[in-house]
């Protein structure tokens, strides 16, 4: 495994703009209806976090590529749903998920303009609130006033949980970033996390959707 990983630390190293092209591609496909089915964005966001404090990568342009990716994404999804209508809900591909738009809905009801701050944080409904949100009506300015600070605050879990966890490795663990195993370890460690908790989100998906 750390033979693999070598190439692609060196290679962000010498390249970092190609790890923030790649967190904003991350965020901007995850909030896509459907792509955010299957796009592990959030797993993406928190491995590339963990390169932050050993230098390869900096904090403000990982927040930058991963809040501007979302707010393009959700954005596009928006206005989609607001210049189409109902139309845009039943037709494809969303016509191919009746499950997924029905709890959109249900939850877009059940929690009005809220419902844009709490769908950022659940996978299964995040990539289709904001055009259930557009195809509902909701005027533009209230569904920004909700959807920024929502994208704010879900970048910030994102990433700083890869970032605190390798700089704690660092200081409490007395794990090197530079040397040895202890170079990779970190990494391993925090993708390993990110992982665990795709593959619990993806299972969770497939529960709610057969």
């Amino acid at each position: 495994m750390t033979s693999f990983l070598d190439p692609w630390i060196a290679l962000i190293s010498a390249h970092p703009w190609l790890a923030y092209l790649t967190l904003f591609l991350a965020a901007l496909l995850e909030a896509i209806p459907v792509l955010g089915a299957v796009i592990p964005g959030s797993t993406i966001i928190l491995a590339l976090s963990a390169l932050v404090p050993g230098g390869e990568l900096r904090l403000g342009p990982v927040l930058a590529a991963a809040i501007s990716g979302a707010m393009l994404g959700d954005g596009m999804a928006f206005w989609i749903g607001h210049r189409a209508q109902r139309n845009i809900l039943s037709a494809w591909p969303l016509s191919n998920y009746p499950g997924l738009i029905a709890r959109s809905e249900a939850f877009f009801h059940r929690w009005g303009t809220p419902a844009v701050l709490f769908a950022r944080f659940v996978p299964p409904i995040r990539a289709v609130v904001p055009v259930t949100a557009g195809a509902l009506g909701m005027p533009p300015l209230r569904f920004y006033a909700v959807n920024i600070p929502a994208i704010l605050l879900w970048a910030a879990a994102h990433v700083l949980p890869g970032v605190l966890a390798v700089s704690a490795l660092h200081e409490y663990a007395g794990i090197s970033h530079h040397t040895g195993i202890g170079k990779h370890y970190w990494i391993l460690t925090v993708i390993g996390g990110a992982l665990v908790v795709s593959t619990a989100a993806w299972i969770s998906r497939r529960g709610h959707r057969s």
